[in-house]
C-alpha cells in the first residue's frame, strides 16, 4: 500500500504570516494617523469657530497667496484634458510631495540645506524678519493676524471729509521762509496706507484688545497726511493717499492688500510724475516698551524701516532706507529700531516697493503708542525726508524717478 508523502514549507508560512502582520501594522498606523488628522482638524475648525472668524476668509487667503500652477496642478488631477505632456513636472509629482512631507515633519526644506541649521543662526528662518541696519536687534515688527472686520466682502462706506487722494495743504510763505527753496508746486514725495484702518488703542475709548485696535477714522492714515503736511511746511511738495480699500473695493479681500494700494501708487506717479519718494506707512503690533522712545522727557513712536526682499532690486531701496535710518539715528538717537529685511518667502514680502526704487516701508509706533507721539515722531521724519531730498537736488543727482 503507498503512502501519499505531504510537506509544509514553514519558512513560506513564515512569511506569509510575518507579510500579514507588517501589513496589517501599516493599516494601523495609517488609520491612527488619519483619526488623528480629523481630530486635528476638528480642533481648528472649533479654534477658528471659537476665535470668530471665518472659515471662508481662510480659504479666501489661502487662494490669494497660492500660484497659478498649483491651481492648475489641482485641476489637472480631475481634468485630464489640461495635462500637458511638455510642461514642468507637476506639484504632486512623487519628489515635490515627499520633500513636502519631510518638511512638514521636519522643517527641514531638503532643497534648502540652510533651513537645516536656520532656528540656530538669526536671521536664516524662513518668515522671520532680518535686521539689516541699526542695533536694536530685539526681535523686529509683529503682525497680528487679520483683523474681523476684514473678513472679506467689504465694509459700510466710511465718511472721510478729505478725499483719497488729496495734495497736503501748501502753507503761505512767511517772510523767514520767502527765500528758502521750494519743490513749487511739484509733488515729489507720496505718503499711502495699505492698511488704512491700523489704529491706537489710545484713540479707541473702550478698546483694550491691540488685536482689535482697528478704527476706519482714527488711524495711521492721520499720521501719513501729517507727515505729508510737516514735508509741505519745509519747502518739499508731498501728497497723502488714504484710501480706504475695504469700503471701495468690490468682494475685497485682506490678503490682497498691496494689489490694491499698487493701483493707488500707480494713479500717483500718473497723476504725479515728478514723484521721487514713496513711503507706505503702518504701524507695529509690539508692545508699548518695543515701540516707544523717551528723549530728553518726551515719548517718542519708534520706527521701522521694512524692505521686501521679494523685490529683486531690493538692495537699492535697502540703501535709500539705510540712509533715512543714518540721518534719524543722528538726529533723535533711539527712536529708529533699524532696517529690517523681511524674507521673501513671508507674506507678500514686496510691498510694492519694486514700483520705485525709493520706496520704502514704515511702521511708526504700536498699538499701545498715542496718535501725538506718532505726530512727533511724523515731525522727525518729516525733517530727514526734506534733507534726503534737499542734499540729492543740491548734488544734482534726485532720486531716479518711479517706473510708471
Amino acid at each position: 500500500m503507498k503512502w501519499t508523502a505531504m510537506t509544509m514549507d514553514l519558512s513560506r508560512v513564515r512569511k506569509t504570516v510575518q507579510t500579514v502582520r507588517l501589513t496589517g501594522r501599516s493599516l494601523l498606523a495609517l488609520s491612527v494617523s488619519t483619526l488623528l488628522f480629523f481630530v486635528l482638524l476638528g480642533a481648528a475648525g472649533y479654534a477658528q469657530s471659537y476665535l470668530r472668524t471665518s472659515p471662508v476668509s481662510s480659504m479666501k487667503g489661502l487662494a490669494a497667496s497660492v500660484s497659478q500652477e498649483f491651481f492648475l496642478d489641482m485641476m489637472k488631477l480631475e481634468i485630464p484634458h489640461l495635462k500637458n505632456e511638455t510642461s514642468s513636472s507637476s506639484t504632486f509629482s512623487q519628489a515635490n510631495m515627499f520633500s513636502f512631507v519631510f518638511r512638514l515633519l521636519t522643517n527641514v526644506n531638503p532643497n534648502d540645506p540652510k533651513t537645516l541649521i536656520a532656528h540656530e543662526v538669526p536671521g536664516l528662518a524662513s518668515g522671520t524678519p532680518v535686521l539689516i541696519r541699526g542695533s536694536h536687534d530685539d526681535g523686529g515688527p509683529v503682525d497680528y493676524p487679520m483683523p474681523a472686520d476684514h473678513a472679506g466682502g467689504g465694509t459700510p462706506p466710511v465718511t472721510d471729509p478729505t478725499p483719497a487722494g488729496t495734495p497736503a495743504p501748501t502753507p503761505q510763505p512767511t517772510p523767514e521762509q520767502a527765500g528758502k527753496q521750494t519743490t513749487s508746486g511739484k509733488k515729489v514725495v507720496m505718503v499711502y496706507t495699505t492698511h488704512n484702518r491700523e489704529s491706537y488703542l489710545p484713540e479707541l475709548p473702550g478698546v483694550t484688545d491691540p488685536n482689535k485696535a482697528y478704527d476706519p477714522v482714527k488711524n495711521v492714515t492721520l499720521v501719513g497726511k501729517r507727515l505729508a503736511q510737516k514735508l509741505e511746511e519745509q519747502g518739499v511738495g508731498a501728497i497723502a493717499y488714504s484710501q480706504d480699500y475695504s469700503s471701495t473695493e468690490q468682494d475685497f479681500n485682506y490678503y490682497k492688500s498691496y494689489k490694491y494700494s499698487a493701483k493707488t501708487v500707480k494713479e500717483a506717479f500718473a497723476a504725479h510724475p515728478d514723484i521721487q519718494f514713496v513711503f507706505d506707512l503702518h504701524r507695529d503690533s509690539s508692545k508699548r516698551d518695543k515701540t516707544t522712545k523717551t528723549i530728553n522727557g518726551v515719548d517718542y513712536a519708534q520706527v521701522y524701516f521694512i524692505i521686501g526682499q521679494r523685490n529683486p532690486n531690493w538692495e537699492t531701496n535697502e540703501s535709500f532706507a539705510s540712509q533715512l535710518h543714518a540721518k534719524l539715528e543722528k538726529k533723535l538717537p533711539g527712536l529708529s529700531r533699524g532696517v529690517w529685511g523681511k524674507n521673501p518667502n513671508e507674506g507678500d514680502a514686496e510691498y510694492n516697493q519694486s514700483l520705485s526704487p525709493n520706496s520704502v516701508l514704515i511702521e511708526i509706533g504700536g498699538p499701545y503708542n498715542s496718535l501725538e507721539e506718532c505726530y512727533r515722531t511724523a515731525d522727525a521724519l518729516a525733517g530727514i525726508i526734506a534733507e534726503q531730498y534737499w542734499e540729492a537736488e543740491k548734488v544734482g543727482a534726485p532720486a531716479a524717478p518711479a517706473k510708471q
